[in-house]
């Protein structure tokens, strides 16, 4: 009787521990899925990284697993088809398709008013020190926007309304993280210059170089990057009021070593344009080609049908980078891991690059090649977006579809 319940407990505890081992696993999948997906079809409604799991609708809806979605509904993923693990909602729509790019592109970008950059003492005439900007509740990374209503398009517009201020208050009106505030700046008369400071450091542009990611042929609406133009010294997202895509001329690659990132290295064309930039997002930079450019990449790019997240999986990929000469070529590569639950993000995957011509000339990704379209299965699955320090054969890549969102 006591070998009895012995192996009864046992047999229990082994029961419990099994069940446990499913339901964390259930957890597992379940934090890497996403809340939302979109398909044409509950048929296309397939994890292709996570074959192991099913859908269907939830138990709680009498919608065939075949009918095509209608608006937004409800699945169920299940674990082997036994053991539930998310309910996601879903959307219909077709896949689009886009003009891939792989392009490199001159990036000037004028901000919406001016960055704090930096905060520093002025000796004041007393030989005291203070700092204006700071007192006022003005901080690194804040955007001053306007001074005394006037609008700020420039660090020498603010300058010289400081310089002109003659010691009276000036207000400001400025954001951080989102929201509006205003701070009231005392200028104070330096003692080294005999001139009115504000005690800040400001910055009103920024230039660089990027890739192309694709745009749509019927809007010429473009994305390039894969993640946002943030301030060097800030960190802060750069607030655009307006930019320029310019042509630009690759003229040396810095190859890249482990701790070493590299770069791409060149000259912004003296003349053209691709078109203007109007949008800064976490999903990358964005802007309308013009006619003349629209026309002439046109009949250069390969069109290719998006692919939605679900479709993106570990193995092997292709990336268009320009690395030499002006015409994006194809390199093979490696896409490690997919993070599908990731939103918010321009760390949707992993990618290693495997192509010995790419890894000889570069070391693999370098900065500049941001942007460069990822290509799987014959669709565009998403976008190189940052290197690795430590391994420059690897990177981070987004999804097409997370980019294609923005494309507005």
């Amino acid at each position: 009787m006591l070998f009895k319940r012995k192996l009864i407990k046992t047999a229990a505890a082994l029961l419990s521990a099994a069940f446990l081992g499913l339901f964390g696993t259930a957890g597992y999948y379940s934090s890497r899925l996403p809340d939302v997906l979109t398909a044409e079809s509950y048929e296309d409604i397939k994890i292709a990284g996570f074959p192991e799991l099913s859908c269907s609708p939830p138990a709680d809806t009498a919608i065939p697993a075949a009918q095509t979605c209608s608006g937004a509904e409800r699945v169920t993923f299940s674990l082997f088809g036994a053991i539930p693990v998310k309910n996601v909602e879903v959307h219909r729509a077709q896949a689009p398709v886009f003009a891939v790019g792989g392009r490199p592109f001159g990036i000037k970008l004028l901000m919406e008013g001016v960055m704090v950059t930096g905060l520093g003492d002025v000796e004041g005439a007393d030989g005291s020190c203070s700092c204006p900007a700071e007192e006022a509740g003005i901080r690194k990374g804040d955007v001053i926007r306007r001074a005394d209503g006037e609008e700020l398009t420039s660090n020498d517009q603010l300058q010289e309304l400081i310089s002109s201020s003659c010691g009276k208050a000036i207000e400001l009106s400025a954001e951080r993280d989102g929201k509006e505030f205003t701070a009231c700046l005392q200028p104070v008369l330096s003692r080294r210059s005999g001139g009115w400071k504000g005690g800040m450091w400001v910055r009103d542009s920024i230039a660089g170089i990027g890739t192309m990611t694709f745009f749509d042929k019927a809007t010429g609406r473009f994305v390039g990057l894969g993640h946002p133009i943030c301030d060097s010294d800030t960190g802060g997202i750069v607030p655009v009021h307006s930019g320029e895509a310019v042509p630009v001329d690759i003229t040396e690659v810095k190859r890249g070593a482990r701790g070493l990132p590299g770069e791409l290295r060149g000259s912004f064309a003296q003349s053209g344009s691709y078109g203007i930039l109007d949008h800064n997002k976490v999903s990358g930079i964005y802007g309308q080609l013009s006619n003349e450019a629209l026309d002439r990449l046109s009949q250069d790019c390969e069109e290719l049908t998006m692919a939605r997240r679900q479709e993106v999986c570990t193995g092997a990929a292709e990336i268009y980078a320009t690395v030499e000469g002006g015409i994006p070529e194809r390199y093979s590569a490696e896409i490690v891991s997919v993070d599908y639950g990731s939103s918010g993000t321009s760390k949707n995957m992993v990618i290693r690059i495997t192509d010995e011509r790419l890894l000889e000339l570069s070391g693999g990704i370098v900065q500049g090649m941001s942007g460069s379209p990822i290509i799987q299965n014959g669709k565009l699955a998403g976008a190189v977006t940052h290197v690795f320090v430590a391994d420059p054969a690897q990177g981070y890549g987004i999804f097409a579809e997370n980019m294609a969102e923005d494309l507005r």
